[in-house]
């Protein structure tokens, strides 16, 4: 039987699925997390998942209480099928279609719909997902119609009423570091810029106020852009 007091929270080990992970360690008492492996360029995020984890359980006796299992399943078939920059080494740019060539076709769609098979074993009732159509690259599997479709499709296949939560759904990036400070205060918002990663290069190595990342990718520029406007009053 599923429980309104769960949730199940996608998370990559970037900015945006870890404040989600502690907006849903806010709400709800049991949380667990799921991440995906198919074979993206940028698999040292995956390596930030257990880091920003074993951060959170330090920082936050409260939520380390909430927070249960996590998983990571295998997907790389997805990175077979896929021709983009996320999943080969090429460069960054803009394709016929206006779209991104970071855009993995169908990513966010098969995300929902594995996190929902596992909620379904696990009876974890809410799916929390870090989709923004506000601050995003142009995919169309971020935006509120499509997550909304998906919920009703998901909830007819496997006869439950799964919640899809998107809490970034209507807030740019200067908000989501906003939002971080206000679940966690400073506390939280250093283990974002220090445990994370959200660069489609991966660079681990590179620091800067706003965390680490190569500085130049779009995820890069979006991230600072964000904690630039946060910041300045």
């Amino acid at each position: 039987m599923m429980s309104d007091s769960t949730a199940l929270v996608l998370f990559s080990g970037g900015q945006d699925s870890a404040t989600c992970l502690a907006w849903a360690l806010d709400r709800f008492e049991r949380v667990e997390t799921i991440g995906f492996d198919y074979r993206q360029r940028h698999r040292a995020e995956l390596d930030a998942r257990g880091a920003f984890r074993v951060g959170l359980e330090r920082d936050f006796p409260k939520w380390a209480a909430r927070l249960g299992e996590d998983r990571v399943l295998d997907l790389s078939v997805l990175g077979e099928i896929s021709e983009t920059a996320l999943t080969r080494e090429v460069e960054i740019a803009t394709t016929e279609s206006g779209l991104p060539n970071t855009f993995v076709p169908g990513r966010n769609i098969i995300f929902l719909t594995f996190a929902a098979a596992v909620a379904y074993r696990r009876g974890l009732k809410h799916v929390v997902t870090g989709v923004c159509e506000t601050d995003f690259s142009g995919y169309p599997d971020c935006r509120d119609d499509t997550v909304k479709a998906l919920q009703v499709a998901l909830n007819l296949g496997m006869e439950r009423r799964f919640v899809l939560e998107t809490p970034l759904m209507w807030i740019d990036k200067a908000q989501t570091w906003a939002l971080a400070e206000r679940l966690g205060g400073a506390a939280l918002v250093d283990l974002i810029r220090e445990r994370t990663l959200t660069c489609y290069q991966g660079d681990i190595k590179t620091t800067h106020e706003w965390g680490r990342g190569c500085g130049v990718c779009p995820a890069c520029e979006l991230r600072a852009n964000g904690f630039t406007r946060w910041k300045t009053p």
